[in-house]
């Protein structure tokens, strides 16, 4: 709401006077500028905000793929490049989720497929990250009868309660295929299981303490304020908690 107040807006409508209308109407309670330009200008400025920091967010991504093959900890490797006064990497994650960023980027290669080849190229690195987890976490436990695994966190990024195209569900759902698997998903900021994982017999939603207790590995994937700083041998962590 406040984003909504002290933000510039940019104000596109089908026609000149249509922009101007809803731009006279936007500065009645934005505190910010009102730039005004056409629609489809409007609506691309939008989404390439999110394909911005989704292509952002893509190269950590594909960093700690680098960094896992070359085994090295790509989180030094960040800190340590990002003393270079014009260099800012994200950090890396377990994929991308949301309702803007991870969808977003689709439109602008669907209406340009031949031209967006670096977005798209994004996306696909991004969409694939929850994979690569999952294949982690899988062998890690390959040697364990019926393992428990806690998959802390379900929502698409810290303390908030949204999951919509969350990866860290998409990775807890995969991981709950695993055969004679029980998963303990850990979500302080839900009361009630999201849907997808409902249904699954062998997934219960649990506390921290239930989870560092009773599970064979603990598999942080989104940074939770209540999950940093977690002391446990069995911490198998995604995201720098």
């Amino acid at each position: 709401m406040r984003e909504l107040v002290e933000n510039d807006r940019i104000v596109g409508g089908i026609t000149p006077e249509a922009t101007a209308i809803a731009a006279k109407f936007y500065r009645t309670f934005v505190e910010g500028e009102v730039l005004e330009t056409d629609a489809k200008t409007a609506e691309m400025a939008k989404l390439t905000e999110n394909s911005f920091r989704d292509v952002n967010i893509a190269f950590a991504n594909e960093l700690s793929l680098i960094c896992d093959k070359l085994d090295m900890d790509v989180w030094e490797l960040i800190r340590l490049a990002n003393r270079h006064p014009r260099v800012n990497i994200l950090h890396p994650g377990c994929g991308v989720g949301g309702h803007c960023i991870a969808v977003d980027p689709w439109f602008i290669v669907d209406s340009a497929h031949e031209q967006a080849r670096l977005i798209r190229t994004a996306r696909e690195v991004n969409d694939k990250k929850p994979h690569y987890v999952v294949d982690q976490v899988k062998k890690i436990v390959a040697h364990i009868s019926r393992p428990t695994i806690a998959c802390l966190g379900l929502t698409f990024k810290p303390d908030i309660d949204d999951i919509r195209e969350s990866p860290a569900l998409e990775i807890t759902k995969m991981l709950s295929d695993i055969s004679g698997v029980k998963i303990l998903a850990v979500e302080p900021n839900i009361k009630k299981l999201p849907t997808v994982l409902a249904t699954c017999k062998n997934v219960i939603l649990a506390n921290l303490q239930e989870a560092i207790s009773d599970a064979d590995v603990l598999v942080v994937l989104v940074k939770h304020k209540k999950f940093i700083g977690i002391s446990s041998d069995k911490v198998i962590d995604f995201v720098n908690c």
